[in-house]
C-alpha cells in the first residue's frame, strides 16, 4: 500500500471509538510472539510459541479472513469497528498481516536456529549430509514416502485437482521434450499430513533435522519421467473455513448430513491465503492467483532460510529427547475448599458444602471422579450433560457408557458445531446413541457453549442433585493447560436453575427466570448492562463502585457503549481480556476510568469472572460467556452466582492476582497497541501462573477489588 493511503486509513481508524475485532486479534497473536522472544524462555519453548502463532494465523485466516471473503466474494456490504469498508478494511489487514508473517520468520531465522544449533540441533537439507546419511534419506524417500505421492496434472484435458487446505505442495511446470513455451503444464504433489515433518538423523553430539519438503526436492524428478521441468514451486494454500449452518426447525438426521456437507466443503472453499517459497514460477503463480481470484496481497513469500508452516516445529517439542528442558508445571494442589479431596466421599461432601475447582491448579480429577462414581452408583438415576469438547481418550465418554449399561438415564448435548471438534463430537455422540443414552445433536441456529452437568441420586427417602458448572470443556486434556473455573454444588437454587436450562435445551421449555443463572441469548447482555448502570448510578451518587471482568474477548459493541458510560460516571473498571478486545481505554472524555490488561502465558487463559461491587452487596458470576455478539446472541451460554463466602473470595482474589501480574501481563494502550508490564523499581516479580500453586485460605479471605 502506498504509504498515503496508510495513513489515510490509520486516521480514520483511530478515529473510531472502537477497535477492530480482526486488527485486535493480530495484536493478541503478536502477544503471543512475544512470549516466543523472552529471554528467559528455552529455544524449546519460544518453538512451542512460535508454532502456536502459526495455528492461531491458520485459523485467523480460515475463520475470519474467510469471512471477509464471504462479503467480498457475494458483493455484500460490511463496515468494520475500525470505520472501514471491506475493500480499504482489507488492504489494511493484509498489510498487518505481512507485517506479522515479516516478524515470525525473522525471529525464527536470526533468533531460534542460532538457538537451536548451540542445543545440538540442526535444521539442514540434504547437501548438508555425509554420504551414508544421504543414502538414508534416499533409502526412507524409496520405501516410506515415494508410495504415498500421487502427482495430479492439469491441462485442457484433465480438470484442475482440488488441492487440500493448509498441506505442502510442490507445484511443478513441465513441458514434453520439443514442445512450444505455450505447451507447459502444471503438476502438483502434495505431501500427506501423516507423513513426519522432519527426518531425524542423530549424531554423536547432535540431531540433524532435515524437512520432508527437502526429502522430496532431492527426488522429485523420479515422479516426472521423459519430461523437461522448468520449475519446483513449494507452496501452501488456506481456505476459508467460516460457514454458517442454515437455521432449521427441526433435529433429525438431515441436521448431521449438514454438518458433515459443510465439513466436506470445509477442505474445497474457496483459497484465502498463498504461502509460497522464493523463486517460484511467476508463470504458475499468476495462473493459480487468476484461478483462485486473489491478488498478490494474498501471496506470502517465504525465504529458503527459512521454514514453510511453524506448525510442523510441535514434531521437536514434542521430542521425547527434550522433554527435561521444557519447564516442568507444578503438581497440582487441593482446592481451597476441599482439603480433603481424594479422601472423603464426594456426594458426602458436597451435600455439606460447595467446592471451586480453578484449574489447572486444581485437578480436573475431581469432575471426572465425580461422574465415575455416578456411573457405578446404584442411587444414581440420571446424568445430564453438555459437551462442547472432549479429549481424544476421554474418561467422560467412557463413564457415560458405563452408566447407560448400568441401567442409568443419561442424557448429553454433543455440540457437533464446536469449530474444528465436529467430526470427533459426532463420533463419540454415535457411541452413546448406540449404547442407549439420550442424545442430542446440538440446536440447530444455536451453539451450545455452556458447561453443566447434573447428577440425580436417591439419598434415603430424599432425592439430591448434585450439579457442576463451569467456563471450560469436560476435557482432560486442555484442562492441564488452560485456566478455567468450576463450581460443584447441590445447592437447590442452582440445582433448580441447571434442571431448568436442561429442559430448555432438551425439550421446549422457556422458564419465566432464573434465580442465581444468568442465560444466553435471552438475558445475559440485558442483565450485564444492568449492573453495570447500577455501578453507574452509585458512582454518580457518590457511593463505592466497581466493576471487575475477566474474560477471553470484549467485542459486543452494546456491552462497550455502557462500560464508556459508566467511566464517565467514575466507575472504576479493571478488565483482564486476554485476546480480542474492541473497546479502547484511556481515551479523553470517554474512557478514562478503564483499564485493561491481557495475560498470555505458560497458561491460556480460559476463566471468565464478573464482578460488580454494588455498593458492598457484591454481585460475582463465573461461566462460559464471554463479551461477544455471538455470546450473547448465538450461542446458549450460562453465567451462576457464587455466593458462598470463601468462594466468592476465591472467585476476587483470581481478578486481584491478574491484575497484580507483572510478568505474563500486557496493557493495551488507547491506540489498542500493548505494552508489557514490568515490575517497577525493587518491585519482585510475580507471575499468576505460579501464584496459584501457593494459596493461603487466610490470604484470600483479606482480598478487597474496591478500597
Amino acid at each position: 500500500m502506498k504509504l498515503a493511503v496508510v495513513e489515510k486509513y490509520d486516521t480514520i481508524i483511530q478515529q473510531s471509538d472502537l477497535v477492530s475485532r480482526d486488527l485486535s486479534w493480530l495484536k493478541f497473536n503478536e502477544r503471543v510472539l512475544d512470549q516466543s522472544k523472552k529471554a528467559h524462555r528455552s529455544v524449546f519453548e519460544k518453538l512451542k510459541f512460535l508454532a502456536i502463532t502459526a495455528s492461531n494465523l491458520d485459523e485467523f485466516f480460515m475463520i475470519r479472513v474467510g469471512s471477509l471473503y464471504n462479503y467480498l466474494d457475494y458483493d455484500k456490504e460490511r463496515v468494520d469497528y475500525s470505520g472501514l469498508r471491506e475493500e480499504p478494511f482489507k488492504a489494511k489487514l493484509m498489510n498487518e498481516s505481512h507485517a506479522f508473517h515479516s516478524a515470525q520468520h525473522e525471529h525464527f531465522t536470526q533468533v531460534i536456529m542460532p538457538e537451536l544449533q548451540e542445543q545440538g540441533v540442526i535444521l539442514c537439507n540434504i547437501s548438508k549430509l555425509t554420504e551414508k546419511e544421504q543414502g538414508k534419506v534416499h533409502d526412507y524417500f524409496v520405501k516410506a514416502i515415494y508410495p504415498m505421492l500421487t502427482p495430479m496434472v492439469y491441462d485442457g484435458y484433465r480438470t484442475f485437482p482440488i488441492l487440500m487446505n493448509k498441506l505442502l505442495v510442490f507445484g511443478v511446470v513441465t513441458t514434453s521434450p520439443g514442445d512450444r513455451q505455450d505447451m507447459r503444464k502444471m503438476s502438483f504433489v502434495q505431501i500427506p499430513a501423516n507423513i513426519p515433518r522432519f527426518f531425524e538423523i542423530e549424531r554423536e553430539d547432535s540431531l540433524l533435522l532435515v524437512p520432508i519438503e527437502e526429502v522430496i526436492r532431492e527426488n522429485i524428478v523420479s515422479l516426472f519421467r521423459n519430461v523437461e521441468i522448468e520449475g519446483i514451486s513449494l507452496f501452501r494454500i488456506t481456505r476459508n473455513g467460516d460457514f454458517t449452518l442454515e437455521e432449521s426447525e427441526d433435529m433429525d438426521a438431515n441436521f448431521l448430513e449438514e454438518v458433515k456437507r459443510k465439513l466436506m466443503e470445509r477442505k474445497s472453499g474457496r483459497v484465502v491465503k498463498i504461502e509460497i517459497e522464493e523463486g517460484y514460477s511467476k508463470w504458475m503463480l499468476n495462473s493459480l492467483l487468476e484461478r483462485w481470484n486473489l491478488k498478490m496481497d494474498s501471496v506470502f513469500m517465504i525465504k529458503r532460510s527459512s521454514l514453510m508452516d511453524f506448525t510442523g516445529l510441535w514434531q521437536v517439542v514434542g521430542n521425547k529427547k527434550f522433554r527435561e528442558r521444557l519447564p516442568q508445571i507444578p503438581d497440582p494442589v487441593k482446592p481451597l475448599s476441599y482439603q480433603d479431596e481424594g479422601i472423603a466421599d464426594i456426594f458426602d461432601v458436597l451435600k455439606e458444602k460447595d467446592i471451586l475447582l480453578h484449574h489447572p491448579y486444581n485437578n480436573i480429577d475431581s469432575i471426572l471422579d465425580l461422574v465415575e462414581k455416578a456411573s457405578e452408583d446404584p442411587d444414581v438415576m440420571a446424568i445430564k450433560m453438555t459437551i462442547y469438547r472432549l479429549a481424544k481418550d476421554s474418561r467422560i465418554t467412557k463413564a457415560l457408557l458405563k452408566a447407560a449399561e448400568n441401567g442409568k438415564h443419561v442424557s448429553v448435548l454433543f455440540e457437533v458445531k464446536a469449530r474444528f471438534d465436529e467430526e470427533n463430537n459426532i463420533r463419540e455422540a454415535k457411541k452413546l446413541q448406540k449404547a442407549g443414552c439420550f442424545v442430542i445433536y446440538g440446536i440447530s441456529h444455536l451453539k451450545t457453549h455452556t458447561k453443566l452437568l447434573l447428577i440425580v441420586r436417591r439419598d434415603g427417602g430424599e432425592i439430591t442433585r448434585y450439579v457442576h458448572l463451569g467456563s471450560g470443556n469436560y476435557n482432560e486434556d486442555t484442562a492441564r493447560l488452560y485456566t478455567d473455573i468450576g463450581l460443584m454444588t447441590t445447592n437447590e437454587v442452582l440445582a433448580n436453575d441447571v434442571s431448568e436450562f436442561f429442559n430448555v435445551i432438551t425439550g421446549h421449555s422457556m422458564p419465566s427466570q432464573y434465580q442465581n443463572l444468568i442465560t444466553a441469548p435471552r438475558d445475559m447482555r440485558n442483565q450485564l448492562i444492568e449492573y453495570i448502570e447500577k455501578e453507574a448510578e452509585n458512582a454518580r451518587n457518590g457511593l463505592p463502585s466497581g466493576v471487575f471482568i475477566k474474560v477471553n474477548s470484549l467485542e459486543d459493541s452494546e456491552i462497550i457503549y455502557a462500560l464508556y458510560r459508566a467511566s464517565q460516571s467514575g466507575v472504576t473498571i479493571k478488565l483482564i481480556v486476554r485476546g480480542i478486545c474492541c473497546l479502547r481505554p484511556g481515551r479523553i472524555g470517554l474512557s478514562e476510568n478503564i483499564e485493561v490488561l491481557s495475560i498470555v502465558g505458560d497458561f491460556l487463559e480460559h476463566s471468565r469472572i464478573y464482578y460488580f461491587h454494588n455498593n458492598g452487596d457484591s454481585k460475582t458470576y463465573a461461566g462460559s460467556a464471554d463479551m461477544m455478539v455471538r455470546s450473547f446472541d448465538k450461542r446458549l451460554e450460562a453465567l451462576f452466582k457464587v455466593e458462598s463466602p470463601l468462594l466468592e473470595k476465591q472467585l476476587m482474589n483470581i481478578l486481584a492476582y491478574n491484575l497484580k501480574d507483572n510478568v505474563n501481563s500486557y496493557v493495551m494502550q488507547e491506540d489498542g497497541t500493548y505494552l508489557a508490564k514490568q515490575p517497577i523499581g525493587d518491585e519482585p516479580e510475580f507471575n499468576v501462573h505460579r501464584e496459584f500453586f501457593n494459596l493461603d485460605v487466610g490470604n484470600v479471605m483479606q482480598v478487597q477489588l474496591v478500597e
